[in-house]
């Protein structure tokens, strides 16, 4: 790319035939040095910190309406783009029912409102059944359990957290968070009578009932470092909140759950490495809780377990652990002496196989896989498993190249089907239950896209570049049959590569705005995620971070060597860790790119990594590794976006925060706007758009969210030509 021709890089305002743009915000400059390790580091803008400076919000506040200003001229653009996105949402709505104790559960959206409804109505068929088959009833034999529209006036923001029905029925323990925050309070309502108790409890990380109906367990947050570290029991009209364990290791965070078979609580303790569970029997709620296996470091197993013939007959854990592989495999062991010695192998690791998950019912297991970079779901007979589990077991057939397979919401234990979801690039999101008899997946519902939506005019495609070292890299890739593959058609092409999270090959009604206006879509399943299972993200953390960086370039090049778009009409996207991608490749290699949007992005690693107050930093010493250790620190220092910004071009940019943002604090983006703003030698568009009231994931109503997503089509179609 030229950054500097002028048909390419002239500015949003430009674009619009204005004279002039307006005067960037220029953030004060203001020396602070440390020194470790021998290395001196400058920080200018480390007074971005302070959120409660009133000049801190005055910059903010400048850096917003100078967004505003440079895209006044997409304002109507934007308008298009909302009205053509909302146009293919079936506004007023029914979600799947599923089935719990006897009622049907469901959502409901309707028209003009931000936020579902969550109801439930009773179910007199068969308890194993299916209740997606089943015609939702009239409003009137509806029950109304919580109306997230009524809960969120008055607020700009509203996310639910818990919800969670006791056992007779009666009541709802749930939670909500007002602020973006991700600061939960948690409430239980009387579902007999609609009243609503006193809130339980704050900063309530999860949730789970005790068989009796009158005892709740619950984790909660450190309020400094929102590590989840204490588990409470209170019982219902007392004012008991009993301490019964704290977590003092940082790395790591602990969650309360019940069992799918409902016999068992269990408490979950996991670093990113390490994990112990213990159990309580849930009809024991004042009994003490055992472990399963104490920690081992480098020893990660979940548990789910599958209930006896009676209620007190022994049942079995079934153990997914990686002591048998790095892909992990799959072990059992009686309920009542769970030690580790008796751990008994079910399924061996596999190497090329993923085992990334369980589900266990009464008839059945069910493993969700991952393999040669796609998801599976595999079903095993129970009453096989011991003889021949892998020999007897089989899979869902899926047919696309690329997709996305996952286990839906499935409270049920005993039950003659397991729900899934389904979608790809082209397919529409589909709910889907597999019939264990018949071994038939019944469509429940597809997501309904309005307006003559038609897949046969779109490809998916499955690629895979070569990365420096050798290694295939994944890319799946959407566009219209009709776009040209001369180099001349755009592409948008996101990216992540952390934590072993896998991007999903998704239907977005939303992206058919890009792709019907020409644009290819393409992710870069880089090493780092866990597309290709616990290997793959082993090979991008730690000191094989670069891998991460190092494939999105080769996924790159290759995109542009094979005449699917060229660096002048290439546009990035990412975001959180998956910022931190775009801020290193954008310092590596800004020429290969027109344009980049990144949401809410980890740009000052090095920064953060090295305050231990700040929320996630020891627990992720296992992922980066830990800055006050030498080499730790200068292998962060070599690819921290904030650090290498340089004298030098930059693509255009469209960076977004959210004030309220926990997980990356809202100065990280702040200062790297700031420093890149006085670095950068091009005249290149620099937009930084704050929500002064959200947090990481962006707005929570649905329609502020089309917002936010025609602001960011607006302005990579604005940067390649394609505005009109």
């Amino acid at each position: 790319m030229a950054p500097n021709d002028s048909d390419l890089t002239a500015t949003l305002a430009e674009v619009a035939g204005e004279a002039r743009a307006p005067a960037a915000p220029i953030a004060r400059r203001q020396r602070t040095e440390q020194i470790l390790h021998g290395d001196r580091r400058v920080d200018d803008y480390a007074w971005l910190r302070e959120k409660s400076n009133p000049e801190v919000l005055a910059y903010l506040n400048r850096e917003n309406a100078y967004t505003s200003a440079m895209l006044r001229s997409t304002e109507t653009l934007q308008e298009q783009l909302y009205q053509e996105m909302l146009g293919r949402i079936q506004q007023t709505d029914l979600s799947v029912p599923y089935l719990l104790r006897g009622y049907c559960y469901f959502t409901r959206t309707e028209e003009g409102k931000q936020y579902p409804a969550y109801l439930r109505q009773r179910y007199s068929g068969a308890a194993s059944a299916s209740p997606g088959a089943i015609e939702i009833a009239s409003p009137e034999t509806q029950e109304l359990l919580l109306d997230l529209n009524a809960l969120a006036e008055g607020h700009s923001f509203l996310g639910l957290g818990a919800f969670e029905v006791s056992d007779n029925n009666q009541l709802l323990a749930y939670s909500t968070d007002n602020t973006g925050f991700r600061q939960y309070t948690l409430y239980v309502k009387d579902l007999s009578t609609g009243a609503l108790l006193p809130p339980v409890a704050e900063r309530v990380t999860s949730v789970a009932w005790a068989a009796d109906n009158r005892t709740l367990f619950y984790t909660v947050e450190d309020a400094v470092t929102k590590r989840s570290h204490r588990l409470y029991r209170h019982v219902l009209g007392s004012g008991e909140h009993t301490l019964l364990y704290e977590e003092p290791d940082e790395r790591f965070r602990i969650e309360i759950e019940r069992t799918r078979s409902q016999k068992f609580l269990l408490l979950n303790i996991a670093s990113h490495t390490t994990t112990e569970i213990h159990f309580l029997p849930a009809a024991q709620p004042r009994g003490s809780f055992r472990v399963i296996a104490a920690r081992q470091d480098e020893h990660e197993y979940y548990a789910d377990h599958h209930g006896g013939p009676d209620p007190d007959s022994t049942g079995t854990f079934y153990i997914r652990t990686n002591s048998l592989g790095r892909t992990f495999g799959l072990m059992a062991v009686a309920d009542d002496d769970p030690r580790r010695v008796f751990w008994r192998e079910v399924i061996p690791s596999r190497p090329q196989v993923m085992l990334a998950g369980i589900g266990v019912f009464r008839s059945h297991l069910v493993l969700y896989e991952r393999e040669g970079g796609l998801p599976h779901i595999r079903i095993a007979d129970l009453q096989s498993l011991a003889s021949n589990p892998l020999a007897d077991s089989y899979r869902i057939e899926f047919a696309e190249p690329a997709y996305n397979a996952s286990l839906s919401h499935n409270p049920e234990f005993d039950t003659d089907h397991v729900r899934y979801q389904y979608e790809s690039f082209v397919t529409p999101r589909s709910v889907y239950d597999f019939d264990f008899a018949t071994r038939r997946s019944i469509l429940r519902k597809q997501q309904p896209v309005l307006g003559g939506y038609d897949s046969s005019q779109y490809l998916c495609e499955r690629l895979h570049a070569t990365a420096s070292d050798g290694t295939q890299v994944p890319i799946s890739l959407v566009y219209r049959r009709s776009t040209p593959r001369d180099s001349s058609a755009a592409l948008l092409l996101y990216g992540y590569g952390s934590y072993g999270i896998s991007t999903p090959v998704n239907f977005s009604s939303n992206r058919l705005s890009l792709l019907d206006r020409g644009f290819i879509f393409a992710i870069a399943h880089v090493r780092g995620g866990g597309e290709l299972g616990k290997p793959w993200h082993d090979a991008g953390r730690m000191r094989n971070k670069l891998n991460t960086f190092t494939d999105f370039i080769s996924a790159a090049e290759f995109l542009v060597a094979r005449g699917y778009t060229s660096p002048q009409k290439l546009v990035i996207e990412g975001g959180s860790a998956g910022g931190l991608l775009m801020g290193a490749v954008c310092n590596m290699r800004p020429e290969l790119f027109r344009a980049v949007i990144s949401h809410v992005p980890f740009v000052d690693v090095l920064n953060t990594m090295l305050d231990a107050s700040l929320p996630l930093t020891v627990g992720e010493y296992e992922e980066w590794g830990n800055p006050q250790i030498a080499a730790d620190y200068f292998f962060i220092k070599s690819y921290c976006p904030y650090s290498n910004i340089e004298r030098k071009n930059y693509p255009a940019m469209l960076v977004r925060t959210g004030l309220n943002d926990s997980q990356v604090m809202y100065w990280e983006p702040a200062k790297y706007v700031a420093k890149l703003r006085a670095l950068k030698t091009d005249t290149n568009p620099l937009l930084f758009q704050i929500n002064m009231g959200a947090g990481h994931g962006g707005a929570s109503g649905r329609y502020d969210y089309l917002r936010e997503v025609a602001l960011d089509y607006a302005f990579l179609l604005t940067q390649v030509g394609l505005a009109q």
